[in-house]
């Protein structure tokens, strides 16, 4: 049974720092793409950030770039996020997702982790 389980998220004051977490199992970790997306009340879920199965290159939404971090540890199964200078724009229910070499979109989901900006 595949499961990718967020952690990190919380209420931080805008300029604060957070780093969300996402932790699978059930897969072989290293052969997926892992992406970031959020959906804020209201709006649709959104791409923040994804990197491919090595790692090397990453890829950023305009809104988070030069502030957004992701990363990933192959041998931990593990994807994070570091965020920096958040914005009260920034809240939103963060999910972590994954894509296989064989898939065209995201197919497997976290269940979220909520993300609060406080001005």
């Amino acid at each position: 049974q595949v499961q990718l389980v967020e952690s990190g998220g919380g209420l931080v004051q805008a300029g604060g720092s957070l780093r969300l977490s996402c932790a699978a199992s059930g897969l072989t970790f290293s052969r997926f793409r892992m992406g970031w997306f959020r959906q804020a009340p209201g709006k649709d879920r959104e791409f923040v950030a994804n990197l491919t199965r090595s790692g090397d290159s990453t890829y950023y939404a305009d809104s988070v770039k030069g502030r957004f971090t992701v990363s990933r540890d192959n041998a931990k199964n593990t994807v994070y996020l570091e965020m920096r200078s958040l914005k009260p724009e920034d809240t939103a229910v963060y999910y972590c997702a994954a894509r296989s070499i064989f898939a065209n979109e995201y197919h497997l989901w976290g269940q979220g982790t909520q993300v609060t900006v406080s001005s």
